[in-house]
């Protein structure tokens, strides 16, 4: 007989009640939102736990394979190409944009800058709304450029660009030597297996609307090409892609990125809501903090469609929704979809059991107590092979290490990026750590250890001699 708590699907499985509260969030948006259509969905350990949809689409209920522009979303995409560009060494985000894009009047400013809205760009390309006309070729637009088109000092505030992320993807298709959408589909969409992926609607999908601010009644939306401004809000998908996106970036990336990578992208580089500190903006990446949690992923805008995905690392899960309707709905369903989810589902934690493989003993020898200085440290060696350095008392600096040739190498914390060595004497026995520089010995200023400023001979001593 299946235990129904104890087993492995338990917590995939959310109750009636849950449902029920999703699918009332799901419809109180709708109605009130008063929008044509809405579909969501639930991600929780790569396993979709739920979908709903409220309305309809060609007078039939919305699926999750329903195709919606996503808007904005585009631009995490554009990002995860320019970052497979600097994995591969083909760019640097230090880059200025004139070394693969010249011409422009803000050559100067840096590919990381442009990722991070950081480039003091103007929001929209000069000409008509971009998202509402036909759009054209890269050259046609760059001809359009002046002065405005850069209104504030690089670096100096965050200011959404939908320019910059047309500029980026202009990069990859030059570095690629194909159109952007090219790349994507063959490095992103394909590997993923995001099928309803597509740069032009493909049936099923909705029509965009704008619905009437004081009567029931509805507006068509045009959804041109964006030509060159395409990158930065072309796309359609469904709520089945959207979630997979959702998982990979919580980090189930497969063979697309390195999770290092990821991680890099999700790395705060501007505050956007000032001294609020609640949102920021990471390497194409929207980051939210919310109730302890830091959730990455993108809204997206477009005449006629609103969208969102988030994934939450802490959590392990994710969210997405899709709506056919220029204005009435917002971020706070996607917050309040994950909300519902941790209150009424709350994670059961995993099962502990000793790690399969047998353990390096020269690694288990590197367990347990080190010093730097007087500030006592623990050592452990993880199930997955990495080393977590972490402070005794609760308090400093937490890192993970992974192997590297010539060592370790910090991957979060304070110690990122930085190289711990350890430190053998002649006879093969350790002497040391050496954390860039850092020495942690065995015990408190051991006088065997190279302690910079050497340890005074008098030893340790009481208040006699104070």
């Amino acid at each position: 007989m299946i235990d129904p708590v104890n087993s492995p699907d338990h917590e995939q499985v959310p109750s009636a009640a849950t449902i029920r509260a999703l699918t009332r969030r799901l419809a109180t948006e709708q109605r009130d939102g008063r929008v044509p259509s809405v579909v969501a969905g639930l991600v929780r350990d790569e396993t979709t736990v739920w979908t709903g949809s409220r309305g309809r689409v060609n007078d039939a209920t919305p699926t999750p394979h329903t195709q919606y522009r996503i808007g904005s979303i585009t631009k995490t995409f554009i990002a995860v190409l320019v970052l497979r560009l600097r994995d591969e060494g083909l760019l640097q985000l230090s880059d200025p944009v004139e070394k693969h894009l010249p011409g422009t009047t803000f050559g100067d400013r840096t590919v990381a800058a442009l990722l991070a809205h950081a480039g003091g760009l103007t929001a929209e390309p000069p000409g008509p709304w971009w998202e509402r006309t036909q759009g054209t070729s890269w050259s046609e637009l760059a001809d359009r450029f002046s002065a405005e088109t850069t209104p504030h000092r690089a670096g100096r505030r965050h200011h959404y660009s939908n320019l910059g992320f047309a500029a980026l993807g202009e990069i990859v298709a030059r570095i690629r030597g194909e159109d952007w959408l090219a790349a994507l589909d063959r490095e992103i969409l394909v590997p993923l297996e995001l099928t309803r992926t597509t740069a032009m609607p493909v049936a099923p999908h909705a029509q965009g609307w704008a619905v009437h601010p004081w009567a029931d009644v509805l507006l068509p939306e045009p959804a041109h090409d964006g030509g060159a401004m395409g990158p930065a809000g072309q796309l359609w998908s469904t709520v089945t892609d959207m979630l997979r996106w959702s998982t990979f970036l919580g980090g189930d990336t497969a063979e697309v990125l390195h999770p290092d990578t990821l991680a890099e992208m999700s790395d705060p580089v501007v505050v956007e809501d000032g001294d609020g500190w609640r949102s920021g903006q990471g390497l194409g990446l929207q980051l939210l903090r919310h109730q302890g949690r830091r959730l990455v992923g993108h809204g997206g805008s477009m005449p006629g469609f609103l969208s969102t995905v988030w994934a939450d690392r802490t959590e392990k899960s994710g969210v997405v929704f899709l709506a056919n309707a220029t204005s009435g709905i917002g971020g706070a369903l996607a917050i309040g979809l994950l909300d519902i989810l941790v209150e009424q589902e709350p994670r059961v934690p995993a099962e502990w059991r000793p790690q399969a493989t047998q353990p390096d003993p020269e690694l288990l020898a590197l367990t347990g107590e080190w010093y730097w200085g007087t500030a006592a440290y623990v050592l452990r060696l993880l199930p997955d092979g990495m080393l977590n350095l972490t402070p005794m008392g609760g308090r400093g600096r937490t890192s993970r290490f992974r192997a590297v040739d010539d060592g370790w190498i910090g991957l979060d914390g304070y110690y990122a990026g930085e190289h711990l060595r350890v430190v053998r004497r002649s006879d093969g026995t350790v002497s040391h750590l050496d954390l860039n520089t850092f020495i942690f010995a065995r015990t408190p200023y051991d006088p065997t250890a190279p302690i910079p400023g050497d340890v005074d001979p008098g030893g340790w001593r009481g208040s006699a001699t104070y």
